[in-house]
């Protein structure tokens, strides 16, 4: 991967990336660990566990998220990651601004222009086709 394209990769992952710890934990409660590893497996939204963590905590400090303490078969208690109603509405309001913004942007990139129709292909004519039309 060039430097341009690890930019690039870099800016999205930071836009989407709480959006996609919070629709992880939608249907379940989980343990940081799981949403690494979930994370680590979609290519292109985590490079490192360092980033998980201070995320984890800052949701569960603006109240998207709540944390419980389970035991563990493999050790020390685990601490498991919930989704509240705020987180809830919140990734609610996040998938309603994406599909928009996907669609829009699907869109610029697909017609280069920005309208919703794609332009026709220009194709030039050959000079001799041009002599033959003017006859």
């Amino acid at each position: 991967m060039e430097l341009g394209e690890a930019r690039v990769l870099t800016q999205l992952r930071r836009g989407v990336l709480e959006s996609c710890v919070l629709a992880l934990l939608r249907e379940e409660p989980r343990y940081g660990f799981d949403i690494v590893r979930e994370l680590s497996e979609a290519d292109g939204l985590l490079t490192s566990e360092g980033t998980i963590y201070p995320l984890l905590s800052r949701l569960r400090k603006e109240g998207l998220v709540v944390t419980t303490w389970q035991p563990s078969d493999a050790g020390p208690p685990r601490r498991y990651y919930a989704l509240t109603g705020d987180g809830r509405t919140a990734l609610d309001r996040f998938l309603q601004d994406w599909r928009r913004f996907r669609d829009s942007v699907d869109r610029v990139l697909g017609s280069g222009s920005g309208r919703s129709e794609p332009r026709p292909a220009e194709i030039p004519l050959a000079p001799a086709t041009v002599a033959e039309r003017r006859h």
